[in-house]
């Protein structure tokens, strides 16, 4: 059994094509979000640091020192010598 071919509808321009903003929307939407991107990027770029080493406040000394000196290796015993 066969379907006889239903009548030809009328053509609509393609601005009124529902399909047609699905394809040319999503792409749109990408370049949108990619242009907001780089402008948040640029706009909230962080400070550089400075390159030279920052010199340590005199109150961070002894907690500095009291750290590099936990994790400094014990002498070895002298029998092991």
């Amino acid at each position: 059994m066969s379907r006889p071919n239903p009548a030809p509808s009328a053509s609509t321009p393609w601005w009124r094509e529902g399909f047609m903003w699905l394809v040319l929307g999503g792409p749109a939407v990408v370049v949108v979000a990619g242009v907001a991107t780089v402008v948040i990027a640029t706009r909230g770029a962080d400070t550089l640091l400075p390159t030279r080493p920052v010199q340590l406040e005199r109150s961070a000394a002894p907690a500095m020192q009291g750290r590099n000196h936990a994790v400094t290796p014990l002498p070895a015993p002298a029998a092991a010598r």
